[in-house]
């Protein structure tokens, strides 16, 4: 809770920052780049990743109707007001099952950065097998012991806060990890668990093909989102450099057309640093998204565009929501 110095503070900060920003954005129309992950109803999301396909409709009917909708790769130097860009990261099926149908169905680009690890796989994303081994399976052990040299700990586990509370450290923990830490986390996991290595079918990534029908839709640009999803700031540059050309060449091979557009795993100017940024330049990248709040100008750098992260929410919240973003 904010004492009364707090507030003063964040009322002065706002009373600054709100009118700047809407001469900012009076002199040179501003794009907002809006990221969703996933659009689809799932009974239990501790990520807040997805968005139902009624809020989506929703969502997008008042984007058609109130902004011009621009795609991500394009130049915006010329845009002539206040534009919207839509973007999903990861390479989730519904992306093409669910969200698709709805952006075709409004008329409305989007641009789609995939993780080419999980193409066309039976593997999960790794935070959805630690939703399934810690917070859905009852029969667990009472403790989990991590056995790692540099990051072993021991975690409680024997009603739901213990579980919530070890779910959310072991996640920041292999959100810093590279893919190799990660495996062999998760494997310790489902030995503990006694849990096979099994992907809920709710949760998986594109096929091939569903990938190669949707980068047909007129409305749709196939961006890279590396191999593996890993944080490129805990990488030494060539793991990095492997992540980041590995996935581009993968899709441009699947697509059979050229990638320009990349997004940084997880996003956020920790999450990368300003090598990360010069290799994905060389790399041939011309746009690239982060994952911090913010308006794309002139002169914003194209290689950390800001983005917006939607939530479920309904449209009286979502379009509250956007008021904000305009003066973040």
């Amino acid at each position: 809770m904010m004492n009364r110095t707090d507030k003063f503070k964040s009322t002065i900060r706002s009373a600054v920052c709100t009118p700047r920003n809407r001469l900012l954005n009076y002199l040179d129309p501003p794009v907002l780049v809006l990221l969703y992950h996933r659009v689809t109803s799932l009974l239990y999301d501790p990520e807040m990743l997805a968005v139902t396909p009624d809020n989506f409709r929703s969502q997008m009917l008042f984007l058609k109707k109130t902004f011009p909708v621009v795609r991500f790769e394009e130049n915006w130097a010329k845009v002539p007001k206040p534009a919207i860009a839509i973007t999903f990261d990861d390479g989730y099926a519904d992306n093409f099952l669910e969200a698709l149908p709805i952006l075709e169905e409004v008329g409305v680009p989007a641009t789609f950065f995939v993780s080419t690890g999980t193409i066309g796989t039976s593997k999960e994303f790794w935070w959805h097998e630690l939703e399934r081994l810690i917070l859905e399976k009852q029969d667990t052990p009472l403790s989990f012991t991590l056995e790692d040299d540099r990051c072993g700990r021991v975690w409680p586990s024997g009603d739901l806060k213990e579980r919530q509370e070890f779910y959310q450290g072991i996640v920041q923990l292999m959100t810093n990890a590279d893919a190799a830490q990660r495996d062999n986390w998760l494997a310790q996991l489902r030995r503990w668990a006694s849990a096979e290595d099994a992907i809920a079918n709710t949760h998986r990534a594109m096929t091939i093909e569903e990938l190669r029908q949707l980068s047909r839709s007129n409305g749709v640009t196939i961006g890279a989102h590396t191999v593996t999803h890993t944080q490129l700031s805990s990488l030494p540059p060539d793991k990095q450099r492997e992540e980041i050309v590995a996935s581009k060449k993968q899709l441009e091979a699947w697509l059979d057309r050229e990638v320009t557009t990349f997004s940084y795993p997880f996003g956020k100017r920790c999450h990368y640093t300003s090598e990360t940024v010069t290799l994905c330049r060389e790399a041939g990248f011309t746009k690239v998204a982060a994952n911090f709040p913010g308006q794309a100008h002139r002169w914003t750098d194209t290689h950390q565009t800001p983005r917006h992260l939607i939530r479920n929410w309904p449209i009286e919240t979502f379009t509250e929501k956007l008021r904000g973003f305009w003066t973040r």
